[in-house]
């Protein structure tokens, strides 16, 4: 058989793979009627302003571009997350209402909150859309210049070294734990209710050592105020000099990023949380957004449908363990 027939012939399967594929999407057009048929309500379960709204903002925007609908943003802030998130588990699995959550989702149940829903069984994992990496700041008075320093003065001066915490429990929280569960220093934790006010304690000498997203540091490590002393982040981060990560600074088994991604109700049909996952991924792809999200210090991050749901479930192995080897109560 020749180079032509064979080509003619693989030619015609993928034609006919095309149209099963066409006519699926049309028979499910026609049972479920045209996607979406109305506005989508995508529920936030933080209040207004912060890093999750403000991805809401940019990605609702573009999500109404690409499906020809008005994309509604809602805030449902409360317990926690679970007031917004709770909605979300109620509503008709049809696609027309979406949450855009982060990793706390899943650090809830860790922590052994009681929720009215099943943060893994009662949602179709859709996509997520950004990952932010860990960046460990101190003082600069504080005197260390890397990590092994760290360790070494916080081993010497066992439970004398101050770090913050935006909120008990929080992923922040929980890098720092897992931080000193690694190396085994032993450092003294001081929750605050909010990050700005664990920074400004920061700087001003109160406080030591704290771990954070990008977004929160990155003026003040630029001007001097905060020393950067290792990153999660495979690459470097825009506007500043490089900063080392974990593995080359010795502590290579810490591996810890807070996500942001979008939960539809379970029960979603497949083709819509699979057409969602597709229009989201081409989103974060966009130059534009790409843009947007690196000045904030995050990173495009798109994994759908079963790999986002073993995200969810590896972040809850390692959290739990965390939180059990720190005996962390939500009291604190």
């Amino acid at each position: 058989m020749s180079f032509t027939s064979n080509f003619r012939g693989a030619r015609r399967l993928f034609l006919a793979g095309i149209f099963l594929l066409l006519a699926g999407a049309g028979s499910f057009a026609q049972a479920q009627g045209a996607y979406p048929s109305r506005p989508i309500q995508l529920i936030v379960p933080y209040p207004p302003g912060g890093s999750v709204d403000a991805l809401a903002r940019v990605v609702g925007q573009k999500l109404a571009e690409s499906v020809g609908q008005p994309v509604v943003i809602e805030n449902r802030p409360g317990g926690n997350t679970i007031i917004g998130t709770a909605a979300v588990a109620k509503a008709a699995p049809d696609g027309h209402t979406l949450l855009l959550t982060a990793s706390t989702h899943v650090i809830n149940v860790a922590l052994g909150m009681k929720q009215p829903y099943d943060s893994l069984k009662d949602f179709a994992p859709v996509s997520t859309v950004i990952k932010s990496d860990f960046i460990l700041v101190v003082n600069p008075a504080l005197g260390v210049d890397n990590v092994q320093q760290l360790v070494a003065l916080a081993k010497a001066r066992p439970g004398q070294l101050n770090y913050g915490t935006s909120s008990v429990g929080n992923s922040n929280h929980l890098a720092a734990e897992l931080f000193s569960q690694t190396t085994g220093a032993q450092l003294h934790h001081v929750p605050y209710k909010g990050a700005v006010q664990a920074l400004t304690d920061l700087m001003g000498g109160r406080l030591q050592i704290f771990f954070s997203v990008p977004a929160n540091v990155l003026p003040h490590i630029a001007s001097g105020k905060l020393k950067a002393l290792a990153t999660t982040a495979k690459d470097p981060l825009p506007g500043l000099a490089p900063i080392p990560s974990f593995a080359q600074s010795g502590v290579p088994n810490f591996n810890v990023e807070s996500w942001q991604g979008i939960l539809a109700p379970a029960g979603t049909p497949k083709p819509i949380v699979d057409l969602l996952a597709a229009h989201l991924a081409r989103i974060v792809a966009q130059p534009d957004v790409k843009e947007k999200l690196l000045a904030q210090g995050q990173q495009p991050f798109s994994v759908s449908g079963e790999k986002f749901a073993e995200l969810m479930r590896s972040d809850l192995t390692m959290y739990s363990r965390v939180i059990k080897a720190a005996n962390i109560k939500l009291e604190e």
